[in-house]
């Protein structure tokens, strides 16, 4: 039984959960059996080291929890996730479509390196979350670029709206500014499915960004049922 994994990533307030949820409504429209996931779990205690670094228990600057420390309390909480809720389901051959991945170690995490260590933290977190943990490798990584101006735009104006608090990521422009440079690396060096959201100043449309998205995963996954 062929299995998929569909990643979407993206800076915050890039549209993630908005074209997870109509990736998932296209392929209910198909009648394929499909599941949503999201990271981090937040609710749950799979995500306690991820909570205490987010809210600033280890310090509020990102940087002052090392790329693989921090990248292992992500991975954790996907460990848990995958093993105690949806591996019954990505067995039984549904398409687990996941709002953030390992791919978002390879934007916030990598983004406090030096150039010349990305390549090398790449190889290290694909082998540690992939082969060594063993959770799925995606078929599939959605990337939404977004400048991190158009970024921090859409997060204040989110936060303004719904009360939202910033966590250490979000509270920090140098560190979207790094994770936006990041990405792009990490983008072009794993293949990811790079969407561009925005012509630089406007934001493209919700609907015209999930019909490329759709036609990009058809093109790389034609058996998927889309």
């Amino acid at each position: 039984m062929k299995k998929y994994l569909i990643a979407v990533d993206g800076l915050d307030a890039s549209g993630k959960k908005t074209q997870t949820e109509l990736l998932a409504k296209a392929f209910g429209e198909r009648n394929v059996p499909y599941r949503c996931i999201s990271f981090p779990t937040y609710d749950k205690d799979f995500s306690a080291g991820v909570n205490m670094y987010l809210s600033g228990r280890f310090g509020d600057d990102p940087a002052a929890v090392n790329p693989y420390a921090a990248s292992s309390f992500y991975a954790a909480d996907r460990y848990c996730s995958y093993m105690l809720d949806w591996k019954k389901d990505y067995d039984a051959g549904k398409v687990i479509i996941a709002n953030r991945y390992t791919s978002a170690n390879a934007v916030h995490q990598l983004s406090k390196l030096p150039e010349e260590k990305c390549g090398e933290f790449l190889d290290w977190l694909n082998d540690y979350e992939f082969a060594k943990m063993g959770i799925p490798r995606p078929d599939a990584v959605i990337y939404l670029c977004l400048p991190p101006e158009l970024s921090v735009k859409l997060l204040n104006k989110r936060c303004e709206d719904t009360g939202a608090e910033k966590d250490i990521h979000e509270k920090n422009f140098s560190h979207l500014k790094n994770s936006y440079r990041a990405a792009l690396y990490s983008s072009e060096k794993l293949g990811w499915i790079k969407i561009d959201c925005s012509d630089g100043e406007e934001i493209r449309t919700v609907e015209s960004i999930n019909k490329e998205i759709i036609e990009r995963i058809k093109e790389k996954l034609p058996d998927i049922g889309l």
